[in-house]
């Protein structure tokens, strides 16, 4: 598959394929050649400061995000969403189908990772572009993950974590205090009825503009 082909068939899933109970999981080869692919993306400072933790060990994982993660009911995600104002009908059905499947979607995945990158300043609190570079840099990282998956036919979705949240997986793991953790990754092999979100169409000649807006 050329790459511009794994950027077409990319879709969000959140739903992976099972085997007598378990994730069906992905090869350590594949696995390694997937974040060696992230390790390509530029970085601002040339570094590639970047680490990742492989939460495959089911119990481990299930314990980890059964602490930080609790199931959101169908309804609720209705409600949450109508506070949010969101009117486009594709847009909330996005939204009602991916809030209720946070927690099974990081249980379930073939292989959670866990991406972290250094970030010595505050990352909340930036006082000019370039004091988000790193924040940058690591998710140039995140995407080439991503889009080598696709290529492999491999899927998944990221969930930013909450601020709580990432605390907590940062004490669990023994992530040392200058690092952040800006997503979990969650990849695996679709399952058969795995849902694909309806995408919105785009015209991209009202996108490009010539010389100025």
């Amino acid at each position: 598959m050329d790459i511009y082909q794994a950027f077409q068939t990319r879709q969000t899933i959140r739903d992976f394929e099972q085997s007598d109970g378990n994730p069906r999981s992905l090869d350590p080869s594949l696995v390694r050649k997937l974040i060696e692919a992230g390790f390509t993306a530029p970085t601002n400072d040339h570094m590639r400061d970047w680490h990742f933790v492989i939460l495959n060990e089911l119990h481990q994982r299930r314990e980890l995000v059964s602490e930080v993660i609790k199931p959101v009911s169908r309804k609720r995600s209705e409600n949450i969403i109508d506070r949010w104002g969101l009117t486009d009908p594709l847009q909330r059905e996005m939204y009602l189908e991916g809030i209720p499947r946070q927690f099974s979607m990081l249980n379930n995945c073939g292989c959670l990772i866990l991406p972290f990158y250094r970030q010595d300043l505050p990352l909340l609190k930036p006082k000019n572009l370039s004091a988000l570079n790193y924040f940058v840099s690591i998710w140039l990282c995140i995407e080439n993950v991503f889009n080598a998956a696709s290529a492999e036919g491999v899927y998944g979705v990221v969930r930013i974590p909450a601020p709580e949240e990432s605390k907590i997986v940062k004490t669990r793991l023994n992530i040392p205090s200058n690092y952040e953790f800006p997503c979990w990754m969650a990849l695996g092999y679709p399952a058969l009825d795995a849902l694909r979100a309806r995408q919105v169409s785009i015209d991209l000649d009202t996108r490009i503009h010539q010389n100025q807006w």
